[in-house]
């Protein structure tokens, strides 16, 4: 590359991040969301928990457990179970049997604040 096919960048510290640098206009309004914005995370694994409830117990109860063993969970018969994302709570649901199989429905979408 020659000295003639050079391009001058802006001094930014200088400038305090003001002068020619044109900002992006806030949106104003609601603005709408769909699936395809997040096309980018579509591929990115997450590991999905659905928790029917938790128990506390010492080393050596747990250590007499075998098979069979009804272990008590803190949760009643239809409450609703907590689901995870990546260890983050994002839903609560009902337990389903699909096909002989156990599913999870979201009844309730988490809105966590944002800190």
């Amino acid at each position: 590359m020659s000295d003639d096919a050079k391009v001058t960048l802006p001094d930014l510290e200088d400038a305090g991040m003001q002068a020619d640098v044109p900002l992006a206009a806030e949106p104003e309004g609601p603005t709408t969301r769909v699936a395809s914005d997040l096309e980018a995370v579509f591929d990115v694994p997450v590991q999905v928990s659905a928790v029917l409830g938790r128990a506390r117990m010492e080393v050596g109860d747990l250590l007499k457990l075998g098979p069979g063993t009804v272990l008590e969970l803190d949760r009643k018969v239809g409450e609703a179970i907590d689901i995870y994302v990546n260890n983050r709570l994002v839903a609560r649901g009902e337990v389903v049997l699909v096909e002989e199989k156990l599913g999870v429905t979201m009844t309730e979408i988490i809105r966590a604040e944002r800190s």
